[in-house]
């Protein structure tokens, strides 16, 4: 026996203990997910007024407030480090895995659903928006304040009491169904809302899971960056975000693009619950530009959808969306470019403008590098192809620009780029883009600012901040690992190239 042939073997042991390791911190932090919703009210769960027999349910204990947040600590950090060592020896993990995977994250996601969201406190603005439409009031021209007294507007937690909706006309439909079915009860409007949640995780577990059936080893990593991914099961499905209503729309639109009329009214729909989804659409127009035809009827379609819409509860949804899409988060880096451009020349103005433009630059930089890598990796691939890069690689180019670039980015924004990269081949913009999540759900740990322990404040006012440092880092990064797998992949031979 060589030491060549003795190597693989060894290696293969060390590939096989380090993805049990993963898979075990993975499983680890969605039971603690599972967790935090399960001990009731805290710092993490905010909580819901109504009938107790009523679902979500807890065990309402009242658990210590450091207890909570050192569990969403610990769930996270697991979490996050175990997705990227189970991403990095997923040769160690047996193929058939993939479908146990999907199968536990729709369980976990499933169970989720039947506790209080956790983690943030969006969810009661949902309902309270829902609840205005139900009762007559405009969510798009008031806030919860302008329900005193009502059970379920009065559980809206500061600073959000004052703000009208910034979610789309579908949306707003959904949440006003929940509130017609929960009526006065806060805790079953909550729960309607997250079965429509925890649906919509599912159905995109499971067609990301039949797109990429074909490929084992594919359907393994789809199964990692979705469906068994805790951080994305702590964020979008414990923490009840709509973004997870957008994502599944786009990504069925993404698979259903050979019926353009079925994928634009897709696309249309995933627009209409949240409008920073539409540019998964420039995947499909790129895709079809050479066959102005079907690109006509797909965004025929999708516009007609949108305008609807927006003609339904009016011009009034437009004019939150202006006033937010200038707003800086505490963690981007751009709020440390806000910072120093102050320190320069002067605190008298918030260079939200000039920002602007600096991000839609940082969004053309990033996605040109990731297009540029996925374009010479399929000529290294298939020398003298002329076939052109799919709609689903131009929007995870773009999902992931997006969350890299712009300025106002929470945690639950980033399950918009793993939905798009589950249909897409394996590159090192899955580990960035893990990382990027990881940093920004510390940062936001957790994201509400009521009933938080005083002497945790540093988690907000000092370590939130300074996320913005290890953002810009992941950036610059990114960018300089794909220019340089691109040169790499150019000077490869054919014969050595891997498969995108």
């Amino acid at each position: 026996m060589t030491s060549e042939t003795r190597q693989r073997p060894a290696s293969a042991a060390a590939s096989g203990l380090l993805a049990g390791a993963a898979l075990a911190a993975i499983g680890v932090s969605v039971l603690l997910t599972i967790v935090i919703g399960l001990l009731g009210p805290s710092p993490m769960v905010p909580g819901l007024s109504g009938p107790g027999w009523q679902p979500p349910y807890s065990l309402d204990v009242h658990p210590d407030p450091h207890l909570t947040i050192a569990l969403a600590a610990v769930a996270l950090v697991l979490g996050g480090l175990g997705l990227l060592a189970a991403l990095a020896a997923r040769t160690g993990v047996p193929r058939a895995w993939a479908r146990r995977l999907v199968v536990a994250g729709c369980l976990a996601a499933g169970v989720l659903a039947f506790l209080p969201p956790s983690g943030s406190a969006d969810h009661l603005n949902y309902a309270a928006y829902g609840r205005m439409v139900t009762l007559g009031v405009n969510p798009y021209t008031h806030g919860a304040i302008a329900l005193p007294g009502d059970p379920v507007a009065a559980a809206v937690e500061a600073p959000w009491r004052e703000e009208p909706s910034v979610y789309g006309p579908v949306a707003t439909a959904l949440h006003a169904l929940a509130s017609w079915v929960g009526g006065d009860s806060l805790r079953l409007t909550i729960f309607v809302l997250a079965l429509f949640n925890a649906a919509a995780f599912i159905a995109t577990a499971l067609l990301i899971d039949r797109f990429t059936r074909h490929d084992p080893a594919l359907r393994l990593r789809a199964a990692l960056l979705w469906a068994a991914n805790p951080l994305l099961l702590y964020h979008l499905v414990a923490g009840l975000h709509v973004d997870t209503l957008a994502v599944a729309c786009m990504v069925a639109a993404l698979l259903a693009r050979s019926r353009p009329v079925g994928s634009g009214l897709l696309l249309g729909l995933g627009v209409a619950v949240k409008l920073n989804a539409g540019l998964v659409a420039l995947g499909p127009a790129w895709e079809l530009r050479r066959r102005p035809g079907r690109l006509a009827v797909m965004a025929g379609c999708a516009v007609a959808v949108v305008v609807a819409g927006y003609a339904i509860v009016g011009t009034e949804a437009i004019e939150p969306l202006t006033r937010t899409s200038k707003a800086i988060s505490h963690a981007s880096f751009w709020k440390l470019v806000q910072g120093w451009l102050q320190d320069l020349v002067g605190v008298g103005s918030a260079y939200r403008g000039e920002i602007q433009i600096g991000s839609l630059l940082v969004l053309a930089l990033v996605t040109w590098s990731l297009l540029r890598l996925a374009t010479r990796t399929r000529q290294s691939a298939a020398p003298g192809s002329s076939e052109g890069l799919s709609a689903p690689v131009v929007a995870a180019a773009l999902a992931v620009a997006y969350v890299f670039a712009t300025p106002y980015v929470l945690p639950w924004y980033d399950g918009l780029a793993f939905g798009m990269l589950a249909l897409v081949g394996a590159s090192a913009v899955d580990s960035f883009v893990v990382a990027h999540l990881l940093a920004l759900s510390l940062a936001y740990l957790p994201a509400r600012v009521e009933g938080q322990p005083e002497d945790l404040e540093w988690l907000r006012t000092v370590l939130r901040p300074q996320i913005g440092w290890v953002l810009l880092a992941l950036t610059i990064a990114l960018v300089v690992s794909a220019w340089r797998a691109g040169g790499r992949v150019r000077t490869r031979p054919a014969s050595g190239a891997p498969r995108p």
